[in-house]
């Protein structure tokens, strides 16, 4: 499984009935691809996977892997409240081709550093497949610290975290502990050149459903070195990027859909769509 480039965790289309939107789906999943992502995510914050029935869930991964499988990588988003239930969820996206998860502490329940360490590691345990660890405290409500990442990194199965707290200090002590066969991944939109330049490979980034060639050009540009290429295509769509990171991100992200070019519906609650002052507002920033 390649983690290595930017990773998109998809928009959940509906549509005008609030039903899922299968054809939508498809076309976003197959543009996506052509415009060079390395991988795809499925059910992840940004999918609103907390709105979907079991079915649902089933009918948006498996469109996602018919078109995905076998040319990017394929992560399936497996938080739950239970661990049980992640491991469910886990053994599902198996049986339908996923490489690999991406994994949050569990929400709500606010568990102690070792039961975070036991979370993950009965997930991996019981799985095995590769983990993404996913560390979102404002969403989740607890940290995932430097200790408790330095001992799951150790685990076979347990291949990299999505740093998401918006504390680059965090996620600098990590990058410069160079775990072994561990990935640092950028989950902070605003932050990716400062990851790269300290040595991360992968961007987890729900501004991809807006602007995926841009980040591919970022990505290529660390790699090859160009920090003043990437600091130009930041600096252009950073108006946006600090839009969705201040507020209404999930409905920003499906308005701003490939710059704007495909309707992907309103969210679902507890979201409500936002203003339409607001919409106009923020699509005025997408072709700066």
């Amino acid at each position: 499984m390649n983690i290595h480039g930017i990773l998109v965790p998809i928009v959940t289309p509906f549509d005008k009935n609030g039903a899922v939107d299968v054809p939508t789906l498809e076309k976003l999943v197959n543009s996506f691809i052509d415009k060079g992502v390395a991988g795809i995510v499925a059910c992840g914050t940004t999918g609103e996977y907390y709105t979907l029935s079991p079915k649902e869930r089933e009918i948006v991964m498996t469109t996602i892997a018919k078109h995905a499988k076998g040319k990017v990588s394929l992560i399936a988003g497996v938080n739950s409240l239970s661990t049980d239930c992640t491991i469910e969820l886990a053994n599902q996206a198996k049986e339908m081709g996923y490489e690999g998860l991406m994994l949050s502490a569990n929400p709500y329940s606010l568990p102690e550093q070792a039961g975070i360490i036991a979370h993950f590691e009965k997930v991996a345990d019981a799985v095995k497949m590769p983990i993404i660890m996913y560390n979102f405290p404002a969403r989740v409500g607890v940290n995932i610290e430097f200790e408790t990442v330095e001992h799951l990194s150790k685990h076979s199965y347990i291949v990299g975290i999505k740093e998401s707290s918006g504390n680059f200090s965090h996620a600098l002590r990590m990058l410069q502990a160079k775990f072994e066969n561990f990935e640092i991944i950028c989950g902070c939109d605003d932050q990716p050149v400062d990851f790269f330049f300290w040595g991360a490979r992968s961007w987890i980034a729900g501004a991809a459903n807006v602007f995926p060639e841009e980040q591919v050009a970022i990505y290529q540009a660390a790699c090859n070195g160009d920090w003043d290429e990437a600091r130009r295509i930041m600096t252009k769509i950073y108006p946006a990027i600090h839009s969705m990171e201040s507020g209404d991100y999930n409905q920003k992200a499906k308005i701003g859909c490939l710059k704007g070019t495909i309707d992907v519906g309103s969210v679902r609650l507890p979201l409500v769509d936002i203003s339409d002052e607001d919409k106009r507002a923020f699509l005025s920033l997408l072709n700066n």
